[in-house]
């Protein structure tokens, strides 16, 4: 495997905690606002979802920013930096995800990622895009790829 670093080492990669308004009645989880630094633009959002212990990935995004959001269940998100010119070349980033931790992880482009589910129930990942989808601008790997020196 990789070196490791930790998520707030990773080049252009920041992880904020969020707020949750708890209430017997049902949780606010907040995610975003518009008049928030961190906002750059809405492009779309999307919820995925990953099945107990079930991976996804590797995929990598040429110009689109990502906002990781866990609200329902608990994932392990996994990011490989094979950007050459970046000061964190080489290394990997592994960061848990969901309610009982809270938090958003925003992906930069040029960032491989992956994720594992690790509930025992499904999880969803709300993810806000800073432009529409666009399947041509990213690429993908099999999760065993040797490229990324990472084994789940």
């Amino acid at each position: 495997m990789g070196r490791v670093t930790k998520p707030e080492n990773m080049e252009g990669m920041s992880v904020r905690n969020l707020r949750i308004i708890e209430n017997e009645k049902g949780s606010i989880l907040h995610m975003i606002r518009s008049d928030s630094e961190y906002f750059k633009r809405f492009g779309e959002i999307y919820f995925s979802e990953v099945m107990p212990d079930t991976v996804k990935g590797w995929k990598k995004h040429k110009r689109t920013t990502q906002n990781f959001v866990v609200p329902v269940g608990r994932i392990k998100l996994v990011l490989y930096d094979q950007r050459s010119q970046s000061e964190t070349f080489g290394m990997i980033t592994e960061i848990e995800l969901g309610r009982n931790d809270y938090k958003m992880v925003t992906i930069p482009p040029e960032l491989w990622y992956g994720f594992k589910g690790l509930s025992r129930d499904k999880s969803i990942i709300a993810n806000l895009i800073d432009r529409p989808h666009d399947p041509k601008e990213s690429e993908s790997l099999d999760i065993n790829d040797s490229l990324i020196p990472y084994s789940w």
